[in-house]
């Protein structure tokens, strides 16, 4: 088999290898289960490149990432569930029926995309996706956010479902208040012994930046990961200059630390 840019060859290349007999052992070892962590970590991968602005190893990522949706189909196949073809007209179907101004007719096309009419085609999916199930009256507005998002990701999302049946505030100054709040309440359990309370108290201050992140219409990994960059390039910058004068960053007290630090900070790219 030779590589091709036609992604029926990637298919074909996933079966070969899930067949049993002549394919790969530690493919055909594999379920969904197994598989789900290397998808979630392959997403990361290609948001990484993009934050490096790395485009040839954009390119590869992204391919890491078609190959998971092939990977997953393919067992899926197997246990006579669905296949590729039955998820690419699935969402085929989806972003048809949710963009009428581009896909509809001409009046829907004229009209334009509607305020709101995104959230309502969402619901609407949700009511026929419903029907022939069994109705459970005890399902709750938040119940069908995935519990094994990241857990800033989750919080958004709980604040935007909740958003939308008006349990929010109007804008983001209560909401920083409330930071404030949070952090005294932080340093009430610090005061304390009991850990668990001040693992909860530290959650509700993550909760609450996360919250005003989603008001400035910021997404909060994406602040973290600049920061977790910025730390990066600032600490590599005070450890090059130390290894540089002859010393260790152990043989390095923490106030000439604190200079280089701060030197760091004004030669950085903005």
């Amino acid at each position: 088999m030779k590589p091709s840019r036609n992604i029926s060859a990637l298919v074909e290349i996933m079966a070969a290898l899930r067949t049993p007999g002549t394919g790969c052992p530690w493919d055909l070892e594999q379920d969904f289960a197994s598989i789900s962590p290397y998808t979630i970590e392959e997403a990361y991968e290609v948001a990484d490149a993009i934050e490096r602005q790395d485009w040839d190893d954009l390119r590869d990522e992204l391919g890491d990432l078609l190959l998971q949706p092939i990977y997953h189909a393919q067992m899926a196949k197997e246990a006579g569930l669905f296949d590729f073809a039955d998820v690419i007209e699935a969402i085929s179907t989806k972003m048809i029926r949710r963009h009428p101004h581009v896909f509809g007719d001409e009046t829907a096309r004229n009209a334009g995309m509607a305020k709101g009419a995104w959230e309502k085609i969402k619901a609407q999916e949700k009511t026929d996706k419903s029907n022939g199930r069994e109705k459970n009256e005890n399902t709750g507005l938040l119940d069908d956010i995935p519990s094994n998002l990241p857990a800033l990701q989750t919080a958004v999302k709980l604040q935007k479902k909740a958003a939308r049946v008006g349990f929010d505030w109007d804008d983001p100054k209560p909401v920083i208040e409330k930071l404030q709040e949070e952090i005294d309440e932080l340093k009430q359990a610090a005061a304390g012994s009991d850990r668990s309370q001040i693992e909860g108290e530290i959650g509700d201050l993550l909760f609450t930046i996360a919250n005003i992140a989603r008001h400035y219409d910021v997404e909060p990994d994406h602040a973290l990961r600049r920061s977790n960059h910025k730390f990066r390039s600032r600490f590599s910058y005070m450890e090059t200059n130390i290894k540089r004068s002859g010393k260790s960053l152990e043989e390095t007290d923490l106030q000439q630390m604190e200079l280089l630090w701060q030197e760091a900070k004004t030669v950085e790219t903005p």
